[in-house]
C-alpha cells in the first residue's frame, strides 16, 4: 500500500529522473566528439564565369597540368592567354585528391566562397581511386548533409559533409565525387576554384554518377573546382602543417599525378617517421603576391581563410616574394622593405593564434621571363632578413637547396625545370628533403609525478628489477629482514620526534596568543639579624 510518505518521496525524485533523461545524450554527444584535422587542403580562387575576354594578363603565367606553360606553344614568346574554363551542368564531377594523414572517419567540405549564387549538390560519394577514373567498389561511401542525400552551398559559403565511417590510410588517392544538376561556369556567378592543379580529375557525361565504380568521362579536368578541404577524424595528438606560398608551393612544373611538389615529399617524409600524425595542407597559389592581388588575392589578404582557418594547423611554412619582385621589374615599388613589413605582418597573425611559423627564402630567378638586376637585389635583402632577422620561428633555406654553388643568382641545372623560375621533379624533391623535420615536434606536458614515500624517506624504489644478464634480482635492491625491521624503527622514531616537536610548536604559539604573564610575587626575604 502506497503511504503519504512514499507519495512524498516518489513525487521528489520524478523530476530528477526526468532531468537525468534529458542530459544524458547531452553528455553521450560530448563524450562522442572527434578530433577533425585536415588531411588534404587547397587554396582557392575566383574565376569569372563564362569565356575569358579581353587581353591576355602581363607577367608569368601559371603552369598547366602537364607542366607545360597554359595556352600552348605560343606562350614561349609572349604571355600565355589560358585555356578554356570548364564548365559543368547536369553532370558528375569526379575530384582526384591526395591525402596526407589517415583516420576512422572522413568528412568533405565544399566551398562556394567566390560564388554570387546557391550552388546545389544533388549527390555526393567518396572512394579510393583504383586507376584513373575508376574507384575501388568496397570503398565506395555516399555522402549526406545534415542527413540528407542532397545539399546547398549558399553563396559566399561554405558546407561540411556528415561524417562516413571510413579507414583511410595516409598517402592515399580519394576520389570525391559531387553531381551538379544545375551548372558551374554557365550562368553569372562566379567559380570557385583552384585552377593548375597538377592532377587529373574528371567531368562526366550527362547525369548523376556519382557513387559508380567506372565514370562515364566526357572530359579530363586539371583544376579543383568547389572542394576546399577534406577531414579525417584523427587521434588527438594529430596536427597540420600548412605550406603557403606562390606557384613553387602549389608545384608548377611538376609531372601531374605524381605528386612530386615539394610539400608532398615533405608529407611522406612526415608520415615514414610520425606514423601519420602531421598533415601537410598546401595553400599554394600560382602567381600569388605578398602585396598585389592578381592571381588570387594577396597572402594578406587570404592568411585568415587560407591558413588561420584550417583545422589542427599548428605550424606555418611562408614561401611568398618572387612575384611581387618580378612583376615590378625594375620599378622601385615595392620595396625590400615593403616585403619584409608584408612578411611581419603574416608572423604577428600566426603569433597571435599560437602557431609557429618558418619563413623559406627565395628560390633563384635569373634567366626567368621577369628577372632584373634590381629585382635580384630586393631578393636578396629579403633573404637576408629572413635568415638573420630571427624574427620567423625558424628558417627553411630553399635558396641554398636550389642555387648553382657557381653563378648564385640562377637554379642549379639539376634542380632547374627549364624555366629558370620554377624546379623540376628533383629540384622539389630536394626541397623537401632539406626541412628539418625537429621543427614540427611539441613540447609535450611533463606529468606530474605522484607522492612516492620512499622518495621522502631518502631511499630507493621498493619494485625490484629482474637482471637477465645475472638471472637473479641484484642484490642492491634486497633488504634483510632485520634491515626492513630497523628501517621501520627509524621512521617510527622520527615521526614520534615530530609529533613531539610539532605539539610543542603548537604550544608555544597558543602560550604567545594569551594574555603576558603576571610578575610572579615573590615574598620578601627577610633581613638576615645577627643573633
Amino acid at each position: 500500500m502506497l503511504t503519504a510518505h512514499s507519495a512524498r518521496r516518489a513525487l521528489l525524485f520524478v523530476p530528477m529522473a526526468v532531468a537525468l533523461v534529458a542530459i544524458g545524450p547531452v553528455f553521450a554527444a560530448k563524450k562522442s566528439q572527434d578530433y577533425w584535422v585536415g588531411t588534404w587542403a587547397t587554396a582557392l580562387v575566383i574565376r569569372p564565369a563564362g569565356p575569358p575576354s579581353g587581353p591576355p594578363a602581363a607577367g608569368p603565367q601559371p603552369a598547366g597540368p602537364n607542366g607545360a606553360p597554359q595556352g600552348g606553344p605560343a606562350a614561349a614568346n609572349g604571355p600565355p592567354r589560358p585555356p578554356p574554363p570548364a564548365t559543368v551542368q547536369n553532370q558528375t564531377l569526379r575530384e582526384i585528391v591526395h591525402t596526407t594523414i589517415g583516420g576512422d572517419k572522413v568528412r568533405v567540405v565544399l566551398s562556394n566562397v567566390f560564388g554570387t549564387a546557391p550552388l546545389e549538390i544533388g549527390s555526393a560519394a567518396i572512394a579510393l581511386q583504383s586507376n584513373g577514373p575508376s574507384v575501388d567498389p568496397a570503398s565506395i561511401k555516399k555522402l549526406t548533409f545534415n542527413g540528407q542525400p542532397k545539399g546547398v552551398v549558399l553563396a559566399g559559403a561554405t558546407l561540411v559533409s556528415d561524417p562516413v565511417d571510413m579507414k583511410l590510410e595516409p598517402l592515399t588517392s580519394l576520389a570525391v565525387d559531387l553531381y551538379i544538376p544545375g551548372d558551374i561556369g554557365v550562368g553569372a556567378s562566379p567559380v570557385t576554384t583552384h585552377n593548375g592543379a597538377s592532377q587529373t580529375s574528371y567531368i562526366s557525361t550527362s547525369g548523376d554518377h556519382a557513387g559508380e565504380v567506372s565514370l562515364p568521362v566526357d572530359k579530363p579536368l586539371g583544376a579543383w573546382l568547389a572542394l576546399a578541404r577534406v577531414e579525417v577524424a584523427a587521434p588527438e595528438g594529430a596536427r597540420a602543417i600548412v605550406t603557403f606560398g606562390d606557384s613553387i608551393t602549389d608545384g608548377a612544373r611538376s609531372t601531374a599525378d605524381a605528386n612530386a611538389r615539394w610539400p608532398d615529399e615533405l608529407a611522406r617524409r612526415l608520415a615514414a617517421q610520425k606514423k601519420g600524425e602531421v598533415a601537410v595542407l598546401n595553400a599554394g597559389i600560382s602567381g600569388n603576391r605578398v602585396l598585389g592581388d592578381g592571381a588570387g588575392y594577396s597572402a594578406l589578404a587570404r592568411f585568415d581563410k587560407d591558413v588561420l582557418m584550417q583545422t589542427g594547423v599548428t605550424h606555418v611554412i611562408v614561401l611568398e616574394g618572387i612575384n611581387d619582385i618580378g612583376v615590378a621589374r625594375a620599378n622601385a615599388s615595392p620595396t625590400a622593405d615593403d616585403l619584409i613589413a608584408g612578411h611581419r605582418q603574416l608572423i604577428a597573425r600566426a603569433h597571435a593564434r599560437g602557431l609557429k611559423i618558418y619563413g623559406a627564402t627565395l628560390t633563384p630567378f635569373e634567366g626567368a621571363a621577369y628577372y632584373t638586376p634590381e629585382g635580384e637585389a630586393k631578393r636578396e635583402a629579403l633573404n637576408n632578413w629572413i635568415r638573420t632577422s630571427g624574427e620567423y620561428d625558424g628558417v627553411i633555406d630553399f635558396d641554398k637547396v636550389a642555387r648553382d654553388p657557381a653563378a648564385p643568382t640562377k637554379f642549379a641545372t639539376a634542380v632547374d625545370s627549364g624555366d629558370h623560375l620554377h624546379p623540376g621533379d628533383a629540384g622539389y624533391k630536394a626541397m623537401g628533403d632539406a626541412i628539418d623535420l625537429a621543427l614540427f615536434k611539441l613540447r609535450k606536458k611533463r606529468k606530474r609525478r605522484r607522492c612516492e614515500p620512499w622518495r621522502r624517506w631518502g631511499r630507493r624504489s621498493p619494485r625490484r628489477t629482474f637482471s637477465r644478464s645475472r638471472r637473479r634480482w641484484p642484490r642492491t635492491r634486497r633488504r634483510s629482514r632485520m634491515q626492513r625491521a630497523r628501517a621501520r624503527a627509524t621512521r617510527a622514531a622520527a615521526s614520534r620526534q615530530s609529533s613531539r616537536a610539532r605539539r610543542s610548536r603548537i604550544s608555544r604559539c597558543r602560550s604567545s596568543l594569551r594574555s603576558p604573564r603576571p610578575r610572579s610575587r615573590r615574598k620578601a626575604r627577610r633581613p638576615r639579624t645577627a643573633v
